[in-house]
């Protein structure tokens, strides 16, 4: 059997280095090489690389400490280094001489039982391979990642005729357990699928935006979040990747797809677009733009099409698109009647039927081809899961009154859905017109998929509770970005009692992707404009009792989820008995950023758990101080573990976020016997003194002209709550007393223009005021 245990990097680009550092985030010791470069240090390429790996901006590593992992050397002094590696994984230039020469060189050096792969996303392997002997065919794959690796989930694995299944199966395992991956199994075929289907996508989104006239932002308006897609759009999507890099995809593309498919049609190039590149106007990496740039921190500028120059840009969504997206519902626009429903319609029905042709000769299963869009390009929706939403016998009626052909795989379809539950069990539609269940890999279960065969026994706009097998309770977050709000927590409240009742255990989950971005700010600016300060005050308050009644329950509480966990979500999962996280889940209190404080319990958690980590009050109400006062986040577990965010010994986290619920599920059942709720008894203040000091240290802070005035009256509020108010050092204090404090300031704070400007501010732009 083939095992992993080492690995090593051909190729220090963008996607060496990429896979490089998600390597060093399983565990696993790699070997980077690169080409060597003139003068004393032969390893200046791979050292430049991991420069760019340790980004604060884009960080490749969980953290910092994982570099230890990755030893850097070249090609040319260091390549019989080889001999004693696991996986050796080639991302050299996408050039198939470059990459063959490699693989002779690779094959004089390397253990037999060892895997070879490529990361190309272009090249068949029956050219890859075919001057190679089939000693090292037959261990020879494609591994093709997406960028960043680190936060893209798709991995495309391509065999060769040759290759041996146990090969396939090692990788498979590995990237799916380890790499964290959601692992496409993929036919030899021209760009695979994840790239096929998504540039031909967005090259129709393009090429029609053209044609219909839409200027930049009316088409991204569409082709984005209200088409459960990515909010960059089209145009928006070529500025951040390069529309000179975007461009040569789809060269690439078009030169190795055969003639006569449908791709062809959307790959000329457009003039306008060749200019902009002459001209060096690339997009976001450029200081020159792209179709938008940047005129200060609030306002962009969008280049008009028919002049060539840049305009403001106009802001104001189409109201279709506005509705569609407030519905989360993307067959919203296709009902409207207008040049917004028809652009919808245009690239929707292209883009679905090119998807459903490639059903069963580039794939067997369309399941393959819905992951491969959700999982490589973040789509809410696959294909035929969108097609199912809209009808099957209706989207063929308006192909057909369009003119269009209908494809095989649709037409084979009609009367039916992709996907049916049947017998609890969820099942997809094969290209004979059979159904076959659905079965993940032992392990992964995806709460999306489950849910479906599910009935909530309690639920409203923002979050359901379901009762699940073996006793287990499941409150779901399914509100826009699962912002929390007074509903919210009357359901965790209903869930937990019929749980505590009817369950053994509880889990907080979704399958989103985020847990929760905290508590909806639209209702928090509802109760300011109304100068409705009692109701804040209310607001807060259940909201204090329902999470502490979690850490209270008679049944342990298990909250796992990824993405971003901030505010009040992050306050939910603060007080469960144990959380599992996802790899790349950013956690936090932000709250200091719209001019408020944690009011749900964050500040008193994190004054709890930093003088218990520190033994030391003042000390911990320091450290709550700052991380709070300046609004901090953890960008991985490993990061949170050093903000007392997250619990070694006691809390987890997964590579795989598809494996959270299975494993959660395992680990809140476990905790049944022999359960006690955790309790806390009071806590000694670090008192006025410390208070003062902090207040110091804010005015002296902001004569430097570190914070802004708000920054100031933010942060002595939250002064006042770690060292427990008007009280002398050392007196005692309850978790109740913490959160009359957290109330107090956020009402205090909410009585503020500062605040209010802070907040509406954040609505508009997704930025922080600094006021």
């Amino acid at each position: 059997m083939y095992k992993i245990k080492n690995a090593a990097v051909i190729g220090a680009g963008t996607m060496g280095l990429g896979i490089a550092g998600q390597l060093a985030n399983a565990g696993i010791d790699v070997l980077l090489l690169d080409l060597p470069s003139d003068g004393d240090n032969r390893n200046a390429v791979c050292e430049r690389a991991i420069e760019r790996l340790l980004d604060p901006n884009a960080p490749g590593l969980l953290h910092k400490d994982n570099l230890e992992r990755i030893t850097i050397g070249n090609i040319e002094d260091d390549f019989d280094k080889l001999t004693n590696i696991d996986w050796i994984a080639e991302a050299v230039v996408e050039r198939l001489d470059v990459k063959k020469a490699l693989y002779k060189r690779i094959d004089e050096v390397r253990k037999p039982g060892s895997i070879v792969s490529s990361n190309t996303s272009t090249i068949p392997i029956s050219l890859l391979v075919e001057d190679m002997p089939e000693s090292f065919r037959c261990e020879f794959a494609i591994t093709h990642y997406f960028n960043p690796v680190r936060y893209m989930r798709l991995l495309e694995l391509v065999r060769g005729e040759s290759t041996k299944q146990e090969v396939i199966d090692c990788l498979d395992r590995f990237n799916d357990e380890r790499m964290g991956k959601g692992n496409v199994i993929c036919n030899d075929t021209p760009g695979f699928l994840g790239n096929r289907v998504g540039v031909f996508a967005i090259q129709t989104a393009l090429h029609t935006a053209f044609r219909m006239g839409l200027k930049p932002e009316e088409a991204d308006a569409v082709f984005g979040r209200p088409m459960g897609i990515p909010k960059t759009g089209v145009f928006g999507l070529y500025d951040l990747i390069g529309i000179d890099l975007m461009s040569d995809v789809a060269a690439s593309l078009e030169n190795i797809l055969p003639a006569g498919d449908a791709f062809h049609d959307v790959a000329t190039k457009i003039p306008l677009m060749t200019r902009m590149i002459d001209e060096g106007m690339i997009g976001d990496k450029c200081t020159k733009g792209g179709f938008y740039r940047d005129r200060n921190e609030t306002e962009r500028e969008t280049l008009d099409l028919d002049r060539f120059s840049y305009r403001d840009c106009n802001n104001d969504k189409p109201a279709v698109a506005i509705k569609a997206e407030a519905a989360g519902d993307f067959t919203v626009l296709l009902s409207a009647d207008d040049r917004y429903g028809e652009y919808a319609w245009k690239i929707l029905s292209a883009t679905l039927c090119y998807a459903a042709e490639l059903v069963p000769d580039v794939n067997e299963s369309l399941v393959a081809v819905d992951d491969a869009m959700k999982l490589g390009y973040n789509w809410i929706q696959g294909p035929f899961e969108m097609i199912d939403s809209i009808g099957i016998d209706a989207f063929i009626a308006r192909l057909e009154s369009n003119g269009r052909q209908v494809p095989a795989f649709i037409r084979i379809a009609s009367g039916k859905t992709f996907y049916r539950v049947d017998d609890g069990n969820l099942q997809y539609l094969r290209a004979d017109g059979s159904y076959q269940t659905l079965d993940r890999a032992a392990g992964v279960t995806r709460f999306t998929e489950k849910r479906r065969t599910l009935v909530p026994v309690l639920e409203d706009a923002m979050a359901s509770y379901y009762a699940l097998p073996n006793h287990l309770g499941l409150i779901e977050f399914h509100s826009k970005a699962n912002t929390l709000n007074g509903d919210s927590m009357v359901l965790i409240e209903e869930g937990l009692k019929h749980a505590s009742n009817n369950c053994k255990a509880l889990l907080i989950h979704n399958d989103a992707q985020h847990f929760s971005c905290g508590v909806n700010l639209e209702d928090v600016l509802n109760f300011i404009a109304r100068d409705d300060l009692d109701g804040i005050d209310r607001f807060l308050d259940h909201f204090q009792q329902t999470v502490l009644s979690l850490r209270n329950a008679p049944i342990p509480v298990i909250a796992a989820g990824s993405g971003l966990s901030l505010g009040g979500g992050f306050e939910v999962v603060l007080h469960t008995d144990k959380a599992i996280y996802h790899a790349n889940s950013v956690t936090g209190l932000v709250e200091s950023l719209v001019g408020v404080v944690p009011g749900g319990g964050g500040v008193k958690e994190m004054v709890y758990r930093w003088s218990e980590h520190l033994g030391d009050t003042t000390k911990g109400a320091w450290q709550a101080f700052m991380n709070i006062g300046y609004g901090k986040t953890a960008r991985s577990p490993l990061e949170a573990a050093e903000m007392c965010l997250y619990r070694q010994g006691v809390d987890e986290y997964l590579m795989n976020r598809d494996r959270l619920f299975d494993h959660a599920s395992a680990a809140v059942l476990g905790m049944v016997d022999k359960y006690t709720p955790a309790t806390r008894g009071p806590i000694a203040a670090a008192g006025r003194d410390a208070c003062a000091e902090m207040a110091d240290w804010l005015e002296k802070t902001r004569a430097k002209g570190h914070l802004t005035p708000h920054d100031v009256i933010t942060g002595s509020q939250i002064a006042m709550i770690v060292t427990g108010g008007d009280v002398d050092t050392g007196t005692e204090i309850t978790e109740q007393d913490l959160f009359d404090l957290e109330r107090k300031a956020f009402v205090t704070l909410s009585a503020t223009a500062e605040t209010r400007a802070r907040i509406e501010h954040m609505l508009s732009f997704g930025s922080p005021l600094r006021n």
